[in-house]
This record gives C-alpha cells, structure tokens and sequence, in this order.
C-alpha cells in the first residue's frame, strides 16, 4: 500500500447512526497522548488491556465497531506478537495512518520500557548477595514458577481444542527436554497438523518422519562441534546477536507473551548472557508494571549488552507487532479466512505450549536447587498458586510477587 493512499485511513467523522464507526480528529501529539495513557495504565496483562482499549475506544468513544473489533482481536490471536499492543497499533493506523500506528504503539509500550530500563539498572546498582533482598527475590522466584504454570494452562485452553493438538503440544514438549531444536519441532508440528486437518494422514506422518531424521542427523552432528561453542561473557554480548534474538522471540509469540519464555531462555541464558535466576527476577520484575509482559526482553537485553541491549532487544521483540499491521493493514482480516494458514499456526501454537510447560519444568528444576528450604520453596508456589486461580483479578499478578518476595524476606534471611 502506497503512502498516497495513507490518507484513506482518516475516514470522515460519521453522519448518521449507521454509519461505520470512527476515530475523532486528532492531531499526531493527542494521538500519542492518548495511547501513552493506555500504557501508563497497563496494568493486569492482555486480557486486562484489552478490555481497557475495547471499553474505551469501542464502548465509550466509536473508534471502531464491536463487531470489527472482535473480528480484529481475532486476527491478533492468530499472529505473533502482544495482541494489545498490536492492536493499538492497528487504531492508530486507523486514525492518522502509519505514523499514527507508530505513534499509537510507542505510547503504549513506552511506559514499561522505560520503567524496566530503571529497573535494569537498578538491578546492577544493588547488592543481593547474602541480604534480605537477596532473600525476597528467592521467594519471588518460586511465584514465578507458579505464574508460568497458571500461563500454560490458561493458553492451553485456548489452543489446544483437539486431541490432536494435544498430541503436537505433548511430543514438542517431551522433544524440548530432548534437546531438539525448535526449529524443527514447530515448523513439523504446523505442517503436521495443517495436514490432518485436510486429513492427508499419509503426508503427517512423512512429515513427522522427516522430522524424526533431521533431529537425529542435527543431534550427530552437533555432538562433536557442541565443545566449540562458547559462552558470551555477561553484558558483552553482541548487539546484532541480541536484536536477532529478540526479533525471534518476537515472531514466535502465539497465544500471549509468555510463551517467548523458551526463545528468550534459550538465548539468553544457553549463550551465558544471564543466569536462569536472573532470568526469573526479569520476569517478577515485568510482572509488577504496567506493560506487556513481553518487556521482560528488555531487561534481558540490558543483562546481555547493557543499555544498547536493551534498547536492541526491545526493538527485536516489538519490531514484528508493529510491521504486521504497518505492512498488511488491509489485508489482515484475510487471515482468519484462510483456514489452511489458520491451521499451521494453530499447529505452531500448540508446539510452543509444549515448549513453555518443558522450560517451565527447566526452570522449576533450577529454583528448587536455589532456594535454602525446598519445602518453603514449594509451599510459596503452591499458595501462589491457589491465589491466581482463585482470585481472577487484573492486579493479581502483582500481588503475589510482592507476597512472596515478603516471604522470601521472612523465611530464607541473608540467603541471597
């Protein structure tokens, strides 16, 4: 689409009342005004910001109508990427073109990225090692784990509506505690499932074979050459590596933000830019502020390269949320409607589920040699637990990181 045509974005205020719903006129600074107020207020994850933007711009103010918006929301679950921001993104290219979705976008993540940047450094600026703090963060680590484990299921719902699906999830899983590479898992388990569902069984199982070899010729071959890769020493990583990693992260983004987790994890702490405990404490930390959770990249990109890191890691992870709308604003809506590329991506979903429930056994393997009392430890995830299940609120997030680093600080003192 030409910039000539950008002008076919600022539709005319409506005359009746059935006519299409539209943005107000606005200049470029009320806009970004208007979606910065958005992020400041981001509190409680998508679901929380999602009805904010659709209470808001579509109940209050006819920005868009309800039936385009759903149809919209729908689109954005299919795609990678955080769906709120995506959608910001979209409205905004609806009000004032592509420098409106700019605009809209960089308001409504710029709260959180600058927020975690502090905190970044902040995180460096402190000392953690054998202090109460050090102590609070144990705790939050195991909240951590229970988050992730409320995540999966809560995605999962959502994704794996067949047995099928199930079986993809199940086998990426068990293929990720294997070491297999994604790269292969996920592409294998949307061709897989896009076939059965044309229902050519024959080509799913060629596929899953294929599949099988390549994983075992990858395997051979990378035993032998495993010694010659080495570590990134923490904070020196290069800026490239990290904006590639982040930009991967960010195209592999079904279902919600958590599930970059594996991606990230992958990079961040298989190249030796972080620690898994650090890693943890970026997520605790993104968990508290009013962002994304996907922002937790940035603080992953400060460990690994400092503040240019951060910076390139943000760029990588959000790079894609605005380039699917800013590139394909028209002709996003035929997504939904091409069931065999529906099908695929319905397929790579279901593989990232299973990679998420594997790194999350990962990551609970680690927490559990990490803190001083694994029966405190395992009491601290089980009680947040109950908590996010029982208590389905946009803040709930929030408050049990900060009840568990509280315990934390009162059972594992100067553990840090």
């Amino acid at each position: 689409m030409s910039v000539a045509n950008e002008e076919s974005y600022r539709p005319s205020k409506a005359t009746d009342a059935t006519a299409e719903a539209v943005p107000p006129p606005m200049s470029y600074p009320q806009l970004f005004a208007r979606f910065l107020k958005f992020g400041l207020l981001a509190w409680g994850g998508p679901v929380a910001q999602i009805d904010m933007l659709r209470r808001e711009l579509v109940d209050e103010e006819r920005w868009i109508s309800s039936k385009r918006f759903n149809k919209l929301l729908a689109v954005m679950q299919v795609l990678p990427g955080p769906e709120a921001h995506e959608i910001c993104v979209h409205l905004g290219i609806r009000a004032k073109g592509r420098l409106g979705g700019v605009l809209a976008g960089l308001g409504f993540m710029l709260p959180g990225f600058l927020l975690m940047f502090a905190l970044s450094w902040l995180y460096f600026q402190i000392e953690f090692v054998g202090t109460a703090l050090g102590a609070a963060f144990l705790g939050v680590q195991a909240a951590v784990i229970a988050l992730i484990v409320r995540a999966v299921h809560r995605i999962g719902e959502h994704i794996l509506l067949d047995r099928w699906l199930w079986v993809i999830a199940i086998v990426c899983a068990l293929a990720a505690i294997g070491r297999v590479d994604f790269w292969i898992t996920l592409p294998a388990g949307g061709l897989v499932y896009a076939l059965l569902v044309l229902n050519h069984r024959a080509s799913a199982l060629l596929v899953t074979l294929a599949a099988v070899a390549l994983a075992a010729a990858v395997a051979l071959w990378a035993a032998p050459t495993a010694k010659l890769v080495e570590a990134v020493v923490q904070g020196q990583a290069s800026v490239l590596l990290i904006f590639a990693s982040g930009l991967k992260a960010g195209l592999l983004t079904f279902g919600g933000a958590y599930t970059a987790i594996p991606f990230v994890r992958n990079d961040a702490v298989g190249r030796g830019w972080m620690t898994d405990g650090q890693f943890l404490d970026g997520l605790a930390l993104s968990g508290v502020l009013p962002a994304p959770l996907i922002i937790f990249a940035t603080f992953v990109g400060y460990v690994a390269g400092g503040p240019i890191g951060a910076v390139a890691m943000t760029v990588g992870v959000f790079l894609p949320a605005f380039a699917f709308s800013l590139i394909f604003y028209d002709r996003l809506e035929a997504i939904v409607e091409n069931k065999r590329l529906h099908a695929f991506l319905d397929g790579v979903a279901a593989g990232v589920v299973g990679l998420i429930g594997a790194t999350t056994i990962d990551l609970a393997q680690v927490t559990a040699e990490r803190v001083p009392s694994l029966t405190v430890g395992m009491s601290i995830f089980a009680a947040g637990l109950a908590f996010l299940y029982a208590w389905k609120n946009k803040l709930n997030v929030v408050v049990v990181i900060l009840a568990a680093g509280l315990a934390g600080w009162l059972v594992f003192p100067n553990q840090g």
